[in-house]
């Protein structure tokens, strides 16, 4: 959060001056604004401190903070851009659970996440990966056939895990 001047601790020796109702008060000295915004039992605070004059606003400062707290946190909560959602695959997945994992992507894909598809091969499975990235490679386009999927990453290696990454 950013750091604001407020009441005595303003150095600049005129502002610029609005009231809590957003009317300009136009500018004058800083004890004068000072002196008003406490007669209304309120605080100063500069706003924009490189303006010329600065900008200063009666308001209740608390208020102001837990406004733009509430502000930060309601722009987070729009951004799923970023959230990724996983599906697990297995080396023998049966249809029917393949189609149930791709109904739950399309869901996940729906309400905008990113998706992650993973699959841990063990034992024996290891020796075949080009058959295990198929089976990947094949859900994605089952996937595709239903809606529009961009592929974020490829379907990638790492160990004895394969991972691919889509989007919508």
């Amino acid at each position: 959060m950013k750091y604001y001047c407020l009441n005595n601790k303003i150095r600049a020796p005129k502002l610029r001056l609005i009231d809590e109702k957003g009317q300009h008060l136009g500018t004058m000295e800083t004890d004068k604004a000072l002196s008003l915004a406490q007669e209304r039992g309120l605080d100063l605070v500069e706003i924009s401190p490189n303006e010329n004059p600065p900008v200063a606003k009666i308001l209740d400062f608390g208020q102001f903070k837990y406004d733009l707290k509430k502000k930060e946190k309601k722009q987070k909560t729009k951004q799923k851009g970023g959230e990724t959602k996983g599906i697990r695959l297995s080396f023998r997945v049966g249809k029917h659970d393949l189609e149930l994992k791709k109904k739950r992507a399309g869901k996940f894909l729906e309400e905008g996440y990113k998706v992650k598809i993973e699959m841990k091969l063990r034992g024996r499975e290891k020796a075949h990966k080009d058959m295990a990235e198929d089976i990947i490679k094949r859900f994605i386009q089952s996937l595709q056939e239903e809606t529009a999927v961009k592929i974020d990453q490829p379907v990638n290696r790492q160990g004895s895990r394969l991972t691919a990454v889509i989007s919508k």
